[in-house]
Parts: structure tokens; sequence; C-alpha cells
């Protein structure tokens, strides 16, 4: 992965990173935020993946049901954010929509996913920090305004 700052304004920054073949999405991007201290941001991307692994929350069991992706797909759109963690860490929450050949397409929460040829990401800090906290409701980490 290959990133940079390319806009900074009133102490907010605005990042590119280019995934090449290979890399695994969730971890860059994880690294991404870890080593440019972002605590909140809003990220978007287009590219492909050789696989992947989407997810859906199942509600009634509070667990998420996995996707196996085995096949080169289009990344149509990817969205999500990025915030702290209950550990402090980084923590990312992203949805994806994959298109595949012939045009159908398949969605959900990414889990995982490897990058074939290329993944274009923007990433837009936002100028509060957002944390996440286990919900007992819904069994899921979410944001705490």
């Amino acid at each position: 992965m290959r990133s940079r700052m390319i806009h900074e304004a009133n102490g907010l920054r605005v990042y590119a990173a280019v995934l090449d073949i290979g890399d695994e999405a969730m971890a860059c991007l994880t690294r991404l935020a870890a080593d440019e201290r972002l605590t909140a941001a809003q990220v978007t991307a287009i590219g492909a993946f050789g696989s992947a692994t989407l997810a859906f929350f199942d509600w009634e069991t509070k667990e998420y049901e996995k996707i196996p992706v085995q096949e080169q797909v289009e990344v149509l759109s990817l969205a999500g954010d990025m915030t702290l963690g209950e550990d402090g860490g980084p923590k990312l929450h992203l949805h994806a929509v994959l298109g595949r050949r012939g045009g159908a397409t398949l969605g959900g929460h990414l889990l995982e996913a490897r990058v074939r040829p290329t993944l274009e990401v923007i990433v837009n800090e936002s100028p509060a920090h957002l944390w996440r906290a286990h919900d007992a409701r819904s069994g899921l980490a979410l944001i705490r305004l």
C-alpha cells in the first residue's frame, strides 16, 4: 500500500491510499489509521478484489454470517468509517457492494479482502474523535456520541 496526505485544512487531513495486488484491505487501512493517528474518518474506495469475505448481521443470533467471495469482483462501492475501538486502537466499519462478471452484485459488511489489481481509497478525517463501545442490545460495537 502506498499512501499520502493530499490535503490539510483547519487541522483536518485527507489521505489517498492505493493498495496493490495481494494487499489485504482491512489490514492496510487499519495500519494507515494507526500510523496517521486517525481517531475519526470517513472512507470511500473503488477498485477490485480477487477474493473477499463479506458478512450479514443476523439480528436474532447477534452474529455475522460470512459470505465468501472466491472470484474476481469489481469494488463498485466501499464506504464506512474509522473510529477508535474500546481498546483505544483503530476500528474500521466498512460495507462493500461488489460487482460480478455479468453485472450481478452482492454486498455486506467487509471482513477481509485481497486486492487484485488495485483499490483506490480516500480517507477524510472528521473533526471529532469517535469511539465504539459494546452495545448489549445489539451485540455490536456501536459509535458513542
